[in-house]
């Protein structure tokens, strides 16, 4: 499957992206932070959306004084809860997240969603996908072409979530297409190694680093995803197809650090880990203890080549990160504080 629809990916897409669709979307697993960039979007655009989750607490928390926003709370495990979210639905917009120590919910969570899905008539589905299931890059820069070969549980996890959805699409049983994306930082941002950082820089204390710090690294600034995910989903050949959006450029973890100094005045006090004591403390915290696996991505990390994207859609405006960490601090600390 991964290479039939590399192949294609490499031909010149050469038409002009549309930038509106018909149909109404939602925004399956909506509370996290590209939920809130991609609804952000849609506000923008004056659209109507709606935004499905486990609690409608945090749901109503999030949008709910959003007029255009249509909150509707489900239940994965209940096949007809899954269809009432889905129902009326032309584009489904999938963000589900699970515990980092629960992975082998993803394929289970995708499939019972794309049956429902289909059950209602849904035509489109696009998933926003991590790098995991690349396993180690074998090149400097990696592109649609390069093999899912994961050497780890959560990437074989999250390659059999894209498969149940690449398949569903093979069958001509809905549109579906994925935007892999790298590891990401902004405002409302918990889950990212440089939160420990911001959150230093306005709380002080010691910023907890799993290093090193040093090696290449990119970062997309969560603000700019929504936008771009909305021209995916209203571009016709987009679908049957995985693309690529890549950071600002290749920067490390060390250099924003040095950034987040810079912008907000404070030289941070730093405790940073590698892989032996991720797993010594593994021992008393599940989270950390899930990280052992996937800390390659530090020491050989994934850079991700999207020229195929930005052959599709054109120009993709993208944050610098002198700007993006601006941004960060300006949502976390009081406007005068700032350099």
């Amino acid at each position: 499957m991964d290479k039939a629809a590399d192949t294609e990916m490499q031909g010149s897409e050469t038409r002009e992206p549309r930038t509106d669709f018909g149909g109404k979307v939602a925004l399956f697993g909506a509370a996290g932070a590209i939920g809130q960039s991609i609804a952000a979007a849609l506000r923008a655009a004056g659209r109507a959306y709606r935004v499905v989750g486990r609690s409608r607490a945090a749901l109503e928390r999030s949008f709910g004084a959003d007029p255009l926003a249509e909150i509707v709370s489900w239940n994965p495990d209940d096949p007809a809860s899954v269809r009432a979210a889905a129902e009326g639905i032309d584009t489904i917009v999938y963000l589900v997240g699970v515990d980092y120590w629960q992975f082998a919910l993803h394929p289970q969570l995708m499939q019972k969603t794309v049956d429902g899905a289909i059950a209602v008539g849904v035509k489109h589905f696009i998933l926003s996908g991590t790098v995991y299931p690349y396993g180690r890059p074998r090149s400097a820069r990696v592109d649609e072409a390069h093999p899912r070969e994961p050497h780890t549980y959560k990437g074989r996890m999250r390659k059999a979530q894209e498969d149940i959805l690449l398949a569903a699409h093979a069958r001509g049983e809905i549109r579906a297409s994925v935007l892999r994306l790298p590891d990401f930082y902004g405002p409302g941002v918990d889950k990212s190694f440089l939160h420990e950082a911001f959150k230093a820089a306005v709380e002080g204390g010691t910023a907890n680093l799993v290093g090193p710090l040093d090696r290449p690294h990119e970062f997309v600034f969560v603000p700019d995803v929504g936008p771009v995910l909305l021209r995916l989903a209203a571009t016709p050949g987009a679908y049957g197809k995985v693309w690529h959006l890549g950071g600002a450029g290749v920067t490390s973890q060390q250099a924003l650090i040095e950034e987040i100094e810079r912008q907000s005045g404070h030289r941070l006090r730093r405790r940073v880990v590698g892989k032996g004591m991720l797993r010594v403390l593994g021992l008393f915290n599940p989270m950390l203890r899930e990280m052992v696996e996937m800390h390659y991505l530090v020491t050989d990390p994934v850079i991700l080549d999207d020229g195929a994207l930005h052959r599709l859609l054109g120009d993709i405006p993208k944050t610098p990160y002198a700007e993006g960490v601006r941004r960060t601090l300006a949502a976390m600390l009081p406007a005068p504080a700032l350099a």
